[in-house]
């Protein structure tokens, strides 16, 4: 009987063994035969691809579907400002381009999916003016750019309400009732705390805690269970002298001189805002968090107030891949490393579109200043959103 036993759990290891070696073959083979996912069933498929897929590699291709909504008709989501088929631009070439990621497919965006995959779920975006287009983007995919009068101003849950005097909110939320999904933008250009020195002067400096995230996700973070953080354009001598931010840390007037600089300092704050978030996970088991790259500037002969231009009508990005396995922003990567922190990256994909500016039809610039920064949408913010999507 004993021995029995013993040849009976031979047979068993055997076959185990036999199993773990043909598993290996055949991941080691989907690997380098990417066509084989067509043989799975579609949901199968689409989870096997999604999580072996790097979202930074790959390609634009042009798509006669797109773009995911009309620019000239989200109105009542997306600002004038950024809507390039109401300005004098005639080619709208870049609105057809989609990313093609390598060796892998993402998952074709839906509306309805996305609300089905957040029923019940908060996606919040914080960060710059970058952070609002993307933000402004998605609420364009989600509806089609289409009317939608159920949809619910939920601000006032988060006070995002326009101050008197103020030219707009901190931020919006919106809701849709028939999944309980909610949307919301709260913008904090250094991602940081700020706080006024004198609260009895409205010409106060703001103290801009350099190793403090700010008040509204400090306050909110519980509430949220997708979070998309981002900064970097507004880190110059020019803006903070602008906003009179002062750089503190612990407390008190930075006197460390490698955070003095504005590079190190904007190092600094990202390393720690995506430090103090992945600490918050182990209490928060259900949020997703995320680090978006810095999204790249065109600017060609000048800055954009010195003559700087991006009139190029025909992308770079035709015929190019972006095969690179580390992220083009150096801090980003750096700082999401080892942590539960997902970096959201979109730097090299974006760099080769630099035709989907807003370059010389902005309908707010001064003459002769073009935006070499901002994109026109519908645009390459749809692709950060599709991305965010498949990784959902």
């Amino acid at each position: 009987m004993k021995g029995t036993f013993f040849r009976l759990r031979g047979k068993e290891l055997s076959l185990i063994l036999i199993v773990l070696v043909c598993t290996t073959i055949f991941v080691w083979t989907w690997d380098r035969t990417p066509f084989l996912a067509t043989f799975l069933p579609p949901k199968s498929r689409f989870l096997w691809l999604s999580s072996a897929c790097n979202y930074a590699k790959g390609k634009w291709v042009v798509d006669d579907s797109r773009p995911l909504y009309s620019g000239a008709h989200c109105k009542q989501w997306l600002s004038q400002m950024w809507a390039c088929r109401l300005m004098q631009r005639t080619d709208f070439a870049y609105e057809r381009l989609r990313w093609q990621p390598k060796d892998c497919q993402m998952e074709e965006f839906e509306g309805s999916r996305f609300l089905t995959r957040m029923q019940d779920r908060t996606l919040a975006f914080i960060g710059d003016s970058l952070g609002r287009q993307q933000f402004q983007s998605l609420m364009c995919m989600v509806t089609g750019g289409k009317e939608r009068p159920d949809v619910e101003d939920v601000g006032k849950e988060y006070g995002l309400v326009k101050p008197r005097g103020a030219i707009r909110p901190n931020g919006w939320a919106y809701r849709f009732p028939s999944t309980n999904t909610t949307i919301l933008y709260y913008w904090s250009a250094c991602l940081c705390d700020l706080d006024p020195l004198n609260i009895t002067n409205p010409a106060t400096e703001y103290a801009m805690h350099l190793d403090r995230a700010p008040a509204f996700l400090r306050q909110y973070l519980h509430k949220f269970d997708v979070l998309v953080l981002n900064t970097g354009h507004h880190w110059n001598r020019g803006k903070l002298k602008a906003n009179r931010w002062v750089m503190h840390v612990g407390g008190m007037p930075n006197t460390n001189r490698k955070i003095a600089d504005i590079a190190g300092a904007k190092n600094f704050t990202i390393h720690s805002i995506v430090s103090w978030v992945n600490s918050q996970l182990p209490e928060h088991p259900r949020l997703k968090a995320f680090y978006r790259s810095i999204s790249p500037r065109h600017f060609v002969n000048g800055d954009w107030n010195t003559g700087g231009s991006c009139d190029n009508t025909t992308p770079m990005s035709i015929g190019k891949e972006v095969l690179q396995d580390e992220s083009s922003d150096y801090s980003a990567g750096s700082a999401v490393k080892g942590t539960g922190v997902k970096l959201l990256d979109i730097t090299a994909l974006s760099q080769v579109r630099d035709e989907g500016h807003i370059s010389q039809y902005s309908i707010t610039a001064s003459r002769g200043v073009q935006d070499c920064l901002h994109w026109c949408l519908p645009g390459v913010p749809d692709t950060w959103n599709e991305i965010l999507f498949a990784q959902l």
